[in-house]
């Protein structure tokens, strides 16, 4: 019992020597999240544009895109977005690599989510916008889109506990974020494996919880009554 206790406090104290390192790759997995949550949220709201207001071809290549980018691994996309383009003798960096893979996957995500939120706006504001002279592209970027945006948020809020946690998966392209950090502790103290990856999850936990609780009060800042989310795309567990 008293050997269990000595290894637990030198574990606890190389765990908070090691904290630097550790929160220096939190901090590469911060940059990483709001990378691709912009790229997503930019490309998907062009994509949810398309497939609801763009006709039969464009909705039908908008749709097409969402269901790739849905369907391919996390893994898989980070493998191509790395190694693919070395086929063809260009270097992309593993950060670019996981902002691509992972940012275009979340805008998949995002764009069904944002899908939904058009939907959700009554037919009868683009009728009245236009019986006051406004052109339809005028009439979705001044009266649709900032409604969409604001009813959206409940459902980006289950996007973003995703993206925060497909972060880590740029381990496997060689980015310097948490977990490759951890594995260096791990290497060097196999016993203490089981206390820096929980160590790893409550930074995670508290990263998500933050985000939730900002993305909580926000959502209740900028509610529409009698408008709901439809929450068509958030992601299967």
């Amino acid at each position: 019992m008293f050997l269990q206790r000595e290894v637990l406090i030198t574990g606890i104290a190389v765990i908070a020597q090691s904290m630097p390192m550790l929160l220096r790759g939190v901090r590469i997995n911060i940059e990483l999240l709001f990378a691709l949550l912009v790229l997503g949220l930019l490309v998907g709201t062009l994509v949810a544009l398309l497939q609801v207001y763009g006709g039969r071809f464009f909705g039908t290549l908008a749709s097409g895109y969402a269901w790739i980018f849905r369907s391919i691994p996390a893994i898989v996309l980070l493998f191509l977005f790395y190694f693919g383009p070395s086929e063809f003798g260009v270097d992309i960096p593993p950060f670019f690599a996981a902002v691509l893979a992972l940012g275009l996957r979340s805008s998949a995500y995002q764009s069904q989510i944002f899908r939904g939120a058009l939907q959700a706006i009554p037919h009868g504001q683009m009728m009245a916008a236009r019986s006051m002279g406004m052109t339809r592209i005028r009439a979705i970027f001044l009266i649709i889109i900032p409604q969409a945006l604001r009813i959206s948020i409940a459902g980006w809020s289950n996007e973003f506990s995703s993206v925060v946690k497909d972060t880590t998966l740029a381990y496997v392209v060689g980015l310097n974020e948490v977990l490759r950090r951890v594995r260096i502790i791990t290497d060097r103290h196999y016993d203490l494996a089981m206390l820096a990856y929980l160590t790893v999850a409550l930074i995670f936990l508290l990263l998500t919880y933050t985000g939730n609780w900002g993305l909580g009060r926000l959502e209740k800042r900028l509610r529409i009554p009698g408008l709901q989310m439809m929450r068509g795309g958030t992601r299967e567990a």
